[in-house]
């Protein structure tokens, strides 16, 4: 990638996170809270995935 383009990248997307920060902010302390119900729902399919791709590098190894 030319260098320049990589300078205009980083100041657009600088000013996209400047920009949309404040809206984000607002989200996290007004938004809903998750319950301990919520935190096991969410966890169970993330662990079923590393589970399963743990069981796949396993199995390309071997």
């Amino acid at each position: 990638m030319d260098f320049w383009l990589k300078v205009v990248l980083a100041v657009v997307l600088g000013m996209m996170l400047w920009r949309l920060w404040p809206a984000a902010r607002h989200q996290l302390d007004h938004g809903p809270k998750g319950t301990s119900k919520d935190w096991q729902a969410a966890i169970l399919p993330i662990g079923a995935v590393v589970l399963f791709i743990v069981f796949l590098v396993m199995m390309v190894r071997n």
